[in-house]
Formats: structure tokens, sequence, C-alpha cells
């Protein structure tokens, strides 16, 4: 990239402004992205509400402040707009923990299964499966399914554990996790529990089962969101990755958000290292140069979005809603 040796004079943020009108482009920040990168996005939110928000729009780029799976997926879903993901070595444990021939070898293993895969996998694995799932839509797909159907689901064995105890189904589990919430403590968590009698616990279902099993509300990023909003007391304790307090403290600055703390006792080792590659200098350059660029193979991209489809056409309501509406742009 013909990159300049030195950003430090550019107002980064009215440059960004400034690009994002001249290339007519929308500005996507998931809910784990640094709060000023958060700010000056368009739109926030998970992963698949993020794509679909930028599909329904007249933009000719998307600039996903995410990870890669995330901007494949917007790639998959608006072929025709420029996709740009500000540092293309924003991958995720996830989706490296299930390489696609490893994953065709482990469905081949098991031929009268179908795949139930989490939306977190590259575009290769969404093409060798069969509906796609997102933590709000996973149980509504499962009520779907005939109980004698088998079923493997991957990549994140803590999500499709939490499934198989909630809903009873006999699940094939690929073992992939989630490093960022496989690093809560429990021990940790319970000493902070302590610290604040009565203040309920949410937890991502990526969370371990040791985690879970002290959560007062497990859900979806948007659906811990919601609790936070409905939420009667003071003070809630988060297992998550720990950026999306900041849409709560945004919300509700009155009340006190504490996030879930890793083995060394902070939270830390929560934060996500594959979101944190991001900067605002990045994005600057991804909109300047529109690179790094995402490219898929059509063949490719239509036999993933058929996956995509199934999830659609089976809980086309609980999926895509996640975001927490336009995010005004202000001068400072």
């Amino acid at each position: 990239m013909d990159q300049p040796t030195n950003l430090a004079g550019l107002d980064l943020r009215a440059e960004i402004d400034r690009l994002r009108t001249e290339r007519n482009a929308v500005i996507l920040a998931h809910y784990y992205q640094k709060p000023e990168i958060q700010d000056l996005a368009d739109f926030v939110g998970d992963s698949l509400d993020l794509s679909r928000k930028a599909q329904a729009t007249d933009a000719d780029v998307i600039a996903f402040c995410g990870v890669r799976f995330m901007a494949e997926t917007a790639k998959i879903l608006s072929p025709q707009k420029t996709v740009v993901l500000p540092d293309m070595d924003a991958g995720c444990s996830l989706e490296d923990s299930c390489p696609p021939e490893q994953f065709a070898a482990f469905r081949a293993q098991h031929p009268d299964a179908i795949a139930l895969t989490y939306i977190n996998c590259s575009t290769a694995v969404k093409a060798l499966s069969d509906v796609i799932v997102t933590s709000s839509s996973a149980e509504t797909i499962l009520a779907k399914i005939p109980p004698e159907q088998k079923i493997i689901f991957g990549p994140d064995r803590n999500l499709g554990g939490y499934l198989a105890r909630k809903t009873g189904r006999d699940l094939i589990l690929w073992p992939g996790v989630c490093i960022v919430h496989e690093a809560f403590s429990e021990t940790e968590l319970l000493k902070l529990k302590a610290e604040h009698p009565g203040a309920p616990v949410v937890a991502h279902p990526e969370c371990p089962a040791v985690i879970l099993d002290h959560a007062d509300y497990v859900g979806s990023t948007r659906g811990i969101l919601e609790y936070a909003m409905a939420m009667p007391g003071d003070t809630l304790i988060v297992a998550t990755e720990p950026h999306i307090i900041h849409q709560m403290e945004k919300a509700l600055p009155a009340k006190r958000f504490i996030g879930a703390p890793g083995a060394d006792g902070n939270c830390n080792c929560n934060i996500c290292p594959y979101m944190a590659l991001n900067t605002m200098e990045k994005l600057y350059l991804a909109l300047r140069d529109l690179t790094p660029r995402i490219e898929i193979e059509e063949g490719l991209r239509l036999e993933a979005k058929k996956s995509l489809d199934a999830m659609m056409s089976m809980a086309g309501a609980t999926v895509g809603q996640g975001d927490l509406g336009k995010v005004k742009v202000t001068g400072d």
C-alpha cells in the first residue's frame, strides 16, 4: 500500500469523514471495536446485522471495522460493492480453528448429518455448510429440524454445548473456541460477584460452561445490550469482549458496567487481539486507497450464500436486527 511516512499531522476524523463522502462509503463497526471507531461509524452492531444494514444502503464502498469473516459476509451479500477491511490480518480464532479441508473431512465422517455452522467461519466453510446460524438464531433453527436428524455444529464447541444443554439435542461438535471468551476465569468471576452482591452477570454463549453456569442471562451481544437497558439495578457484570461496555455506558451513563475478569484478575486478556488491529489510521488508509479489499470468487460466493439464505428462511425474524441504529457522527 502506498502510505505516507507520517500520518501524525492529519486530522484523521476529518479525513475519514471527507473520504466517506467522496467514496460514497458506509462505515461499519462491530461492538468489539475501540470506542473511537464505534463513535465515527454509520452503524454499530453484530456481524450479520451490519452486513445487512450495508446491503440496504446505496453506498458504493463498505468499510468494515471488524474481522475478516465479517467483511467476507458483507461481500457475500453485496457483491457489487467494494468491501475493505482496515487490516487483513484481523482474523478470528474460531475461523482459524476450522480449516475448510478439515471441515470437509469431518463432514465426510458423518454423512447422515447436516451442518449447522456458526457465522464465525470462513467463506469456504460457509460454502460447505447447510445452514449458517448466529447466537440469536441458532435455537430457533434447531427447533425446526426434526429431532432424529443428526447435526454437526461448529466451529464453536462452547456455543454448541450450550445449545445442546438448553435444547436437549445431541450435537456433533467441532472442537473450536473463541480465545477471548475462553479466557474468562470462574474463580475471578466468583470474587467479583462477592464484591458486588446482587449484581447480575450477563455472558455470551461463546463462554465456557463454567462461566455460563454463573450467568443470570446468556445471549448474543444484542441480547446483552437489551438486558442492560431493561435491568432494574445499577450494576452489571459483563462476560464478553469489554468494548461492548462503551455502548452501555453511552446509553446508560448512570449505571455501572464491570467487565468480567480473566485469569490474571483483570480484563486485558479478554480484549480481542484481532479486533484491536483495526485503527483510525488503518481505516483512513483503507478508505483512501480502497485496500485491503475483500474479493471472493463468484462460484464460492454463491455456494456460501446458500447457507446464509437458509438461515434467513428459517429464522429471518431473529437475525439481522442487532444494531443500535444509525449513529450520529459528531464533529469532535
